[in-house]
């Protein structure tokens, strides 16, 4: 029998193998669907939670390592009373996502980063988000919600600057949106 604390519940898991992955106890076991499977290995990031407020990708963690700690899903982001976290509220108002498939994992990253950062520049939100990938490209849009959540408003104009309906705008890059912020 293995324990999982999981967004402040206990569960008992009986009869799993130590090795299975911890997205799939939380998908198949706990009902708990947010953390997607996306490549299995680790690289995309669909499938982020926090281990201890760390972020982990849950396709390579075993259960066995999850065993005792504490463990928080997308689910569990908000607070008990429902209200959104700011990282979720910036999505909202940014219009962040297209498909939605990465957004637990990049929200579940985010959040990892502000609690770490509170005000994170370009170069932190990078290194933070770099192991998740958006197939739909809204890395600006995620990049000016962490602004708008962390309460950077300098750097949110750079951003969405930056950002128009049909793609990026040539003359921006890393180097433009540091300058400009």
């Amino acid at each position: 029998m293995t324990t999982l604390t999981v967004n402040g519940s206990t569960h008992q898991i009986n009869n799993l193998d130590p090795a299975t992955p911890l997205l799939w106890v939380l998908r198949d076991h706990l009902g708990l669907v947010g953390a997607k499977f996306g490549c299995g290995i680790g690289q995309c990031g669909a499938c982020t939670v926090h281990l201890n407020d760390a972020p982990m990708r849950s396709c390579l963690l075993p259960l066995s390592a999850a065993a005792d700690q504490k463990i928080t899903t997308i689910e569990g982001l908000a607070s008990p009373d429902g209200k959104l976290h700011p990282l979720q509220q910036a999505w909202i108002e940014h219009d962040v996502p297209q498909c939605g498939y990465c957004q637990a994992g990049q929200l579940m990253s985010a959040a990892a980063l502000l609690k770490q950062k509170k005000k994170p520049t370009d170069a932190d939100i990078e290194d933070a988000m770099s192991g998740n990938i958006c197939r739909c490209g809204t890395y600006l849009r995620i990049r000016a919600a962490i602004h708008s959540a962390a309460g950077n408003s300098s750097k949110i104009a750079a951003v969405v600057g930056c950002w128009t309906p049909s793609g990026v705008n040539e003359s921006c890059d890393s180097t433009t949106l540091a300058s400009e912020a």
